[in-house]
């Protein structure tokens, strides 16, 4: 299972990916992050990174 990170709601700040232990969030051509499924392992740190609440698990 990975995280999702609602696009509408995401500001695009960067602060998921800073976090990220494998490298799984990355931002896409909209300036929105976004989850590589594959490679990421739910671990939850990027859920208290998100200012807006964003991601969920």
């Amino acid at each position: 299972m990975a995280v999702n990170v609602n696009a509408e709601t995401c500001i695009g700040c960067g602060a998921c990916v800073g976090v990220c232990p494998v490298g799984a969030l990355s931002m896409n051509d909209e300036g929105k992050s976004t989850c590589d499924e594959s490679a990421c392992i739910d671990c939850g740190t990027c859920l208290s990174a998100c200012p807006v609440d964003a991601i969920s698990q």
